[in-house]
């Protein structure tokens, strides 16, 4: 399987967003990143749903949506017909994370969960095979341009070696502080989707750097 890149648009210039969308439209990329936040269950608020329905109208991407919000039930099926493929809850938000799976997957989307840094990988044990994606937090959700965790290469390890214990099919997705100095171990240890923000949104040939990460 080659290396998914999921750009993250929260590091893109907000000014110009349908330009960067169509940039990552004619790149490497084959997901993009949508982080969703509340302002409570993280402190930042970010796009919404008439955000995420215009960007669907320019580019047939994969849409990787992060919700970082409270109650995300609620919202689930809005989701959907904003335009989401892959809606990622986080597992500190959900009381009853079965039941979310099940209503993401009734909605026709890929169902993922989300893991903060100090959030251990053991507490999936026994729902890991109903998860489609599973985003290991390599800096704490709420802003971009975060120092990477080094502690995430042992964390990914450990998930990776769940997922093949239990046979699962779930995609290794890590997000935050992602850069070429990291990506290969990454991917070594068993990451197969990098979401990349600020590293690929500050380079001088972003097209150019997702290829790069694409590459390990």
């Amino acid at each position: 399987m080659q290396t998914i890149i999921s750009p993250s648009l929260l590091s893109a210039n907000f000014a110009k967003l349908e330009n960067d969308v169509l940039m990552l439209d004619k790149s490497e990329a084959q997901w993009i990143h949508i982080d969703v936040m509340d302002g409570v269950f993280v402190p930042n608020i970010s796009f919404g749903f008439p955000v995420i329905k215009s960007i669907r109208n320019i580019t047939p991407k994969v849409f990787d949506v992060h919700i970082m919000i409270i109650d995300p039930d609620k919202y689930i099926s809005e989701f959907k017909k904003a335009g989401a493929d892959i809606l990622t809850v986080h597992y500190e938000a959900c009381p009853h994370l079965h039941r979310t799976l099940q209503a993401i997957k009734k909605e026709g989307m890929k169902a993922g969960v989300a893991l903060n840094p100090h959030t251990p990988v053991s507490v999936l044990t026994d729902i890991i095979c109903d998860i489609d994606v599973l985003l290991i937090m390599s800096v704490n959700p709420g802003f971009g341009g975060q120092t990477f965790i080094e502690n995430t290469f042992a964390k990914v390890s450990e998930a990776a070696s769940l997922i093949a214990n239990k046979m699962a099919n779930t995609i290794l997705e890590v997000d935050g502080g992602v850069t070429t100095a990291n990506a290969a171990k990454l991917i070594q240890n068993g990451a197969k989707v990098l979401v990349a923000g600020s590293f690929v949104f500050n380079s001088k040939n972003p097209i150019a750097t997702i290829s790069e990460l694409a590459s390990y």
